[in-house]
């Protein structure tokens, strides 16, 4: 006997054809970020070294440009002899800086040691006023610690940095070595010269708001840790020149350099001296010196340039410091500047723009004719990479 076949419930109806597309869109999004994580991660020493290359060469290249512009009575410096010229002094440089680096943490690590015992105690009677049973406890915890294990590591990533350091001198020297023939390529590549052009004006756009930033970031940190060395000098302290260049490295991170630079610089300075009311004068004097640098200096002279939002700042300190480190945290900033200015200039990602924006009103790309140079010409004049 044959059965009726019960009709199908009455339920939600199927997806349509725009539905499916759209999620499959996005979930092959979803797979392809996966994807591009992954390789950030596994790739994140040559990344790293490429990105503070770029920013190293788009720093120097219109200073490069202005030199072979130069001419010595019928003598006219060319490209080349500039170019490697460009290349000899940030190789120089970045040597010097990476020698005086490990210098001093060799020097820091060397007598750390001797420390060990009185930063115990010392940290231990900072719980004193909650009785003598929590400071005997916090001491006993402090002298399991292993410190001469986080000081074999610190070492090996001092040493780490020299070999960075020769990773991005190569990366400089061939940046400057395409740089010649970028425009051509990137009309080749776009197959259009109003495309060129228009990309040419958001490569430009970025490297002047990041050149800037980074500018006015370094004189103010170098003020910094200049007076940082200053104060610690004159209260006779030791590793008075390792926390001014540890106050200079910090405080181009965002909103939590400056903090950790006071904390460290007030710890260091309490375990060294006998009284602490010194010590508090010394967190006073760092406190007030980061103050007015931080919070009256440097928006003065950094103006409109880093018109970021400051939560989408440590959205993204706390996202490339996940991916990259300690590394991925400086580099954030001039990641989300770049990427904020290139989604004002796309109309389907102009919202991400507006979001990372800190009025809400990201660039609003100009017009061919407004803009000072054009095209090609605007990207060697810029010399992006």
């Amino acid at each position: 006997m044959e059965h009726d076949i019960p009709p199908e419930p009455a339920g939600p109806s199927r997806l349509s054809f725009g539905e499916k597309f759209r999620l499959q869109t996005w979930l092959l999004g979803i797979i392809a970020f996966a994807i591009v994580l992954f390789l950030l991660v596994q790739a994140k020493f040559l990344l790293i070294s490429l990105a503070i290359a770029i920013i190293l060469f788009s720093l120097t290249a219109d200073a490069i440009n202005s030199i072979a512009r130069l001419r010595m009575g019928s003598v006219r410096v060319t490209n080349w002899v500039a170019s490697v010229l460009a290349v000899l002094i940030i190789a120089s440089a970045l040597l010097m800086l990476s020698g005086i680096v490990v210098a001093q943490v060799n020097a820091v690590l060397s007598t750390a040691l001797t420390y060990t015992e009185q930063a115990q105690q010392a940290v231990a009677a900072m719980f004193a006023w909650m009785g003598e049973d929590v400071e005997e406890a916090v001491l006993a915890s402090m002298q399991t610690i292993e410190f001469s294990g986080y000081l074999r590591t610190a070492a090996g990533q001092a040493g780490n940095l020299l070999s960075a350091t020769v990773l991005v001198i190569l990366f400089v020297g061939f940046l400057f070595a395409e740089r010649v023939w970028f425009s051509t390529k990137l009309v080749n590549l776009l197959g259009d010269q109003a495309q060129a052009d228009r990309v040419g004006r958001i490569i430009g756009s970025i490297i002047r708001r990041v050149n800037h930033y980074l500018l006015v970031k370094t004189a103010v940190s170098a003020t910094t840790g200049t007076l940082i060395y200053i104060v610690m000098s004159s209260f006779g302290l030791e590793f008075a020149a390792a926390m001014g260049i540890l106050t200079f490295v910090l405080n181009y991170l965002p909103n939590v350099g400056s903090i950790l630079a006071t904390l460290a610089v007030s710890l260091v300075a309490y375990i060294q001296v006998e009284d602490p009311s010194v010590a508090v004068l010394i967190f006073v004097m760092t406190g007030m010196i980061q103050f007015m640098l931080g919070n009256v200096v440097d928006p003065m002279l950094m103006g409109k340039a880093l018109r970021l939002s400051s939560f989408g700042i440590i959205i993204s300190l706390a996202f490339w410091g996940a991916v990259w480190g300690v590394p991925g945290m400086f580099l954030a900033v001039p990641i989300m500047v770049a990427v904020m200015i290139v989604c004002s200039h796309i109309p389907q990602l102009r919202p991400v723009a507006i979001l990372l924006s800190r009025e809400g009103l990201p660039e609003v790309e100009m017009p061919p004719a407004a803009h000072p140079h054009r095209g090609g010409a605007a990207i060697d004049r810029q010399s992006a990479a």
